[in-house]
């Protein structure tokens, strides 16, 4: 539960799916974010760091192994999200 908490919370996912491919800096993970709100932004920044799925490298914030392998876990959910809303039209 304390996972779906995390991952529930505004900007979360988001932030985590930003990180796919490349670190990016705080700058650049708000832009990518919409603009969402800086201190929102690093609170949750803060939070995913403390449960070890990013961390702060040279170039950025970057997903650990961790971060990754949650995120190969979402990849078949996202799937199914992309089918349906091909189908729903949405």
């Amino acid at each position: 539960m304390a996972l779906l908490d995390l991952l529930g919370r505004r900007w979360s996912l988001r932030i985590l799916w930003e990180l796919r491919e490349v670190a990016l800096t705080s700058r650049a993970l708000r832009a990518a974010c919409d603009e969402a709100s800086p201190t929102v932004l690093q609170t949750r920044l803060t939070e995913l760091r403390t449960a070890g799925f990013i961390a702060l490298a040279d170039n950025g914030y970057a997903l650990t192994p961790l971060g990754r392998e949650l995120l190969e876990n979402f990849l078949p959910l996202h799937r199914f999200a992309e089918r349906w809303s091909r189908r729903a039209g949405t």
